[in-house]
């Protein structure tokens, strides 16, 4: 009987091993219909791009990379993406052990007295001649579930999907700190221009101001004169703590984002003389798959959500659990270990099929069906945004080009007609309003040319992390 039993678990070991598959298929992911080329960009000779530049190499002022790589060490929120990492990867380790037989040692001793009138008081009475009885085992237990439908490996896969997800979300947090710092540093750099063509606007208002000033003491010029230029200085004067008060914001927003407290930033270069890398290719749009870690991160979860459809279909089937169990038995200490007297042994294996469950688990594999199409949409939504956020920041390089070299023509042309009308102003061939309104002017299309210059440079950062460049 004790063969049979051994040939029938047997035999339940060799199904399981001839008919060991998944029910679910390998993922397949949606093919992308990708433009040859970005928008305003013609097909790429080869498949370069800045992306592959580590972002050391990238951005190449000197004051700005010991920021960023403040940001990398210390920035909270990286911290806590890495801290992810070390939870992903060691749940993906368990995982890897999801399929090992268990293994588990026992050690028990009891002593029970029954009643002397029980029936089992009586017979250990009359058998033994005592009134108590002792038992003392211990034993090794193996227990095995067989993956017989692939629910354990789908598992496997999932896990390893999500440990993958967790680090392209690093690096997702890595590309977007490191625009941000740049993009921050860049405006402190347009403030500080702004706030010195504050300054250099209300020192010459205060100039044309005392020249009216003495016209007005001689007769010259009406009371009206003087309140204008001076209503001119004082709106150019009230910029000022303005900037400041925006400068010091900026820094602190920068000190925040490298994990600091709020402490003044250092600038090696003024704006108009900041170096930056003039590279700018842009490679192929099949690239963005592999180079922006969003969309790999999109593409991880589609594999995370096919793997739950294989676990929630594997559900429908039976499950083959096996076990086994051997060690030492005695009712007295002094031959518990005496062998192989007081050997034992047991092997069972069974086959457990849900009934009335049916319902519940095929609701549970609808949704994951349903979980798996949100998967693919989102895929291709990642796509989408990717290709249409590089050939935004193209297109701002191209159109902000066109107007920083319109607005420097305009700054060079007001500034000779200041010039000139000072000198016309002084002979008395113009009033002090032509004078005014092109010191007005200037200052305002200074404001703007600095406006448009960090807008250029923060163009460029977008590029680079649009087409996934920084976590390399």
């Amino acid at each position: 009987m004790k063969k049979n039993n051994i040939y029938t678990v047997a035999a339940l070991i060799l199904v399981a091993t001839l008919h060991s598959c998944s029910v679910s298929k390998d993922v397949t992911y949606p093919a992308a219909a990708l433009p040859e080329s970005f928008r305003g960009t013609e097909v790429a000779a080869d498949d370069s791009s800045i992306a592959s530049l580590p972002w050391s190499d990238f951005f190449v002022e000197d004051a700005l990379r010991p920021l960023i790589e403040n940001a990398l060490q210390k920035n909270n929120q990286m911290q806590l993406a890495l801290k992810n990492i070390e939870i992903a990867q060691l749940q993906w380790t368990k995982s890897k052990w999801a399929n090992i037989p268990e293994l588990q040692l026992g050690i028990q001793a009891n002593s029970s007295r029954p009643s002397e009138n029980s029936l089992t008081g009586t017979n250990l009475n009359m058998a033994l001649s005592r009134n108590h009885i002792e038992d003392y085992s211990v034993n090794l237990g193996l227990s095995w579930e067989a993956d017989i439908w692939g629910k354990i490996k789908n598992q496997k896969k999932g896990a390893l999907a999500q440990y993958l997800q967790t680090e392209e979300a690093q690096k997702t947090i890595q590309t977007t700190l490191i625009a941000e710092v740049a993009k921050g540093y860049y405006n402190l750099l347009m403030l500080d221009y702004q706030l010195e063509t504050a300054k250099k606007n209300a020192a010459l208002n205060e100039s044309t101001r005392s020249i009216i000033q003495w016209q007005f003491e001689a007769g010259q010029v009406t009371s009206l004169a003087v309140a204008q230029i001076e209503s001119q200085k004082l709106n150019a004067e009230k910029l000022i703590p303005l900037f400041e008060q925006q400068i010091a914001i900026q820094e602190n927003a920068l000190s925040l984002l490298t994990g600091t407290f709020p402490t003044a930033i250092e600038r090696s270069v003024g704006l108009p003389l900041l170096p930056y890398n003039s590279q700018l290719k842009t490679g192929l749009p099949t690239a963005l798959v592999s180079n922006r870690p969003d969309v790999k991160q999109a593409e991880l979860a589609l594999s995370l959500s096919n793997a739950q459809v294989g676990m929630a279909k594997a559900d429908f089937y039976p499950s083959l659990k096996i076990g086994a169990s051997t060690g030492l038995n005695s009712f007295e200490t002094s031959n518990w270990f005496t062998i192989p007297a007081s050997l034992f042994g047991t092997i069972a294996g069974g086959i457990t099929q849900p009934l009335l469950q049916g319902k519940t688990i095929k609701t549970k594999y609808k949704i994951a069906l349903v979980e798996r199409e949100k998967a693919v949409i989102n895929f291709r939504e990642s796509v989408l945004i990717a290709v249409s956020e590089v050939s935004n920041a193209l297109v701002s390089i191209e159109k902000l080009n066109e107007q920083q070299q319109l607005l420097q023509n305009q700054v060079q042309t007001l500034e000779k007609a200041i010039g000139k009308a000072n000198l016309l102003y002084q002979s008395g061939l113009v009033n002090y309003l032509e004078v005014i309104s092109s010191q007005a002017q200037l200052l305002n299309s200074e404001l703007e040319l600095a406006t448009s210059k960090r807008d250029l440079l923060a163009a460029r950062v977008e590029l680079y992390r649009s087409l996934g460049g920084g976590w390399q």
